[in-house]
């Protein structure tokens, strides 16, 4: 399974699916990451929590545990 947390920077992926349940599920489509979204991963955090990325045309920072949650292709 492919997750935004494996994603390189400078790569823009298509949300696939949204792993998790209740609340943290629905947080993460609160920020407008839902089925079939481009997102842009922008840059990294030098130890690599948290990840920048730009959906919808906003810039989003997104903690790594979260950004395993969400299968990209």
């Amino acid at each position: 399974m492919n997750t935004l947390k494996n994603a390189k920077v400078g790569q823009t992926v298509r949300v696939v699916k949204l792993h998790g349940e209740g609340a943290i599920k629905r947080r993460i489509m609160d920020m407008g990451i839902t089925k079939n979204v481009e997102v842009y991963i922008r840059k990294v955090a030098p130890l690599g929590d948290p990840i920048e990325v730009t959906v919808r045309g906003y810039e989003l920072s997104i903690r790594k545990a979260d950004a395993d949650m969400i299968e990209v292709q």
